[in-house]
């Protein structure tokens, strides 16, 4: 194989999607900023019940996404298969699936985790803790 196929082969191969922030609708603010929490489709319909407050929710069709203050991920790891976001930066494409009334997008992240975890079967990271002597 000489050079020319082998570049042109390269330029053949699929370039994935570069990430995108997820966008926040017209007429909210996100004055603490924004990440997103992902989750696969199939947790997605039984996570929404459980929450108090729902802020804006999106999917690409294979996950849910939450919007997030930034930096709700400082000192606590999202259960599994649960995917953090810094940015709110997501592959592909989301759609907004629920808007929620007001201007203000987010989710509140505490009662998010805390439903991530019950919803996997995974005891809250501070509950693991030891305790102290």
């Amino acid at each position: 194989m000489g050079l020319d196929t082998l570049v042109r082969l390269q330029r053949l191969r699929s370039v994935p999607d570069a990430p995108r922030r997820l966008a926040v609708p017209d007429g909210m603010t996100a004055p603490l900023g924004c990440d997103a929490v992902a989750v696969p489709d199939r947790l997605g319909p039984l996570v929404v019940p459980r929450l108090p407050r729902l802020g804006c929710v999106y999917t690409d069709g294979a996950r849910w996404w939450w919007i997030v203050p930034s930096d709700s991920d400082y000192a606590l790891p999202w259960p599994s298969p649960a995917h953090y976001a810094p940015g709110a930066l997501v592959t592909g494409t989301a759609r907004l699936i629920h808007r929620p009334e007001g201007t203000v997008p987010y989710t509140p992240p505490i009662p998010l985790y805390l439903t991530l975890c019950r919803v996997t079967g995974t005891a809250p990271d501070w509950s693991l803790a030891s305790p102290r002597p």
